[in-house]
């Protein structure tokens, strides 16, 4: 264990919040278990009290301590995709407080995949809330300097591990009322999920469990940002003139004095995305230009991301 990974544990145990890589985004530690701690962490956030944040543990076995009456299904889903980009929503046991849980009667719980999240994890030895590391709201952070951009000194400690290799959150599958509902789309696909249940997933509900990133508008720049079709990106660009950043598929056009090409690969982009936005939004641009992804399934992360960060600008 590194000195570095010690020192973040001792840290976490004392009250104090630590940036820490995962293989979807960074996110914003704190020790689970103290509601003074996790105050602390909402405050840095900027974060609604009953907005539940996702506890993040090293094993299975860990993180289902922090739930009771776990289904089969969901055991399941556990045991094939943890350590990795899961989150399961499941009736809460006591060791799950009103001040990480948003006051519900649920509670997220992960297992990350990222080698330094999992060093952290192992040294903390418990829970560790872990909404992203960002102002609530804005673009996650993808990498540690994305963190000390937002947060600053606010943040005892940053620690490094390079770019996330998913770059968007984790799916949620929420059990809490017994059948599986994916809450949010991420990199493990809802055909995964539904080829290792046998079953079609149940569609959300007005009832569903309040969760991170369940809001209209989440994931967003500062600059306004318009989702736009593709055959309508031409005019939209004639309206606005140079003024605009683009986030685009297709080639540069020479009006257009900022302009960011994306990969037609789902991962790929999804990967980019958070990076290209903060690229964007650091522009000076009046507005961002997103060009609209596919409608197949394996780009629903990506259209949701999307979608949240365009919303209501």
């Amino acid at each position: 264990m590194s000195a570095e990974i010690r020192r973040a544990a001792q840290i976490l145990r004392a009250g104090g919040l630590v940036a820490f890589p995962t293989e979807t985004v960074y996110g914003l530690g704190a020790d689970a278990s103290s509601e003074k701690a996790v105050a602390r962490l909402y405050a840095v956030k900027g974060r609604p009290a009953d907005h539940p944040v996702i506890v993040h543990l090293y094993s299975l076995e860990r993180a289902l301590a922090w739930a009771r009456d776990v289904p089969s299904e969901a055991r399941a889903l556990a045991e094939r995709f943890w350590p990795g980009p899961l989150t399961l929503i499941l009736k809460r046991s006591d060791k799950a407080k009103d001040f990480v849980t948003g006051g519900q009667a649920s509670v997220g719980v992960r297992v990350p995949s990222h080698p330094v999240a999992r060093e952290l994890l192992e040294a903390f030895g418990d829970g560790i809330a872990a909404p992203s590391a960002n102002r609530f709201g804005r673009v996650s952070p993808t990498t540690a300097a994305h963190v000390r951009d937002d947060l600053g000194a606010q943040v005892d400690l940053v620690l490094e591990g390079g770019a996330s290799e998913v770059g968007i959150e984790s799916t949620i599958v929420d059990f809490s009322s017994g059948e599986p509902v994916v809450l949010r789309p991420g990199a493990i696909a809802e055909s995964e999920i539904e080829s290792l249940l046998s079953r079609r997933l149940q569609r959300p509900r007005s009832g569903s469990p309040r969760h991170s990133g369940g809001l209209e508008r989440h994931y967003a720049p500062r600059t306004p940002a318009l989702l736009v079709q593709t055959f309508d990106l031409d005019r939209q660009i004639s309206l606005r003139g140079a003024g605009v950043a683009v986030l685009a598929f297709s080639r540069p056009d020479e009006r257009v004095g900022v302009w960011l090409r994306m990969p037609r690969d789902p991962a790929a982009y999804a990967h980019g995305l958070y990076g290209a936005l903060r690229e964007l939004d650091a522009a000076g641009c009046a507005q961002i230009l997103v060009e609209a992804p596919p409608e197949g399934p394996e780009w629903a992360a990506v259209r949701d991301r999307l979608q949240k960060a365009c919303a209501g600008a």
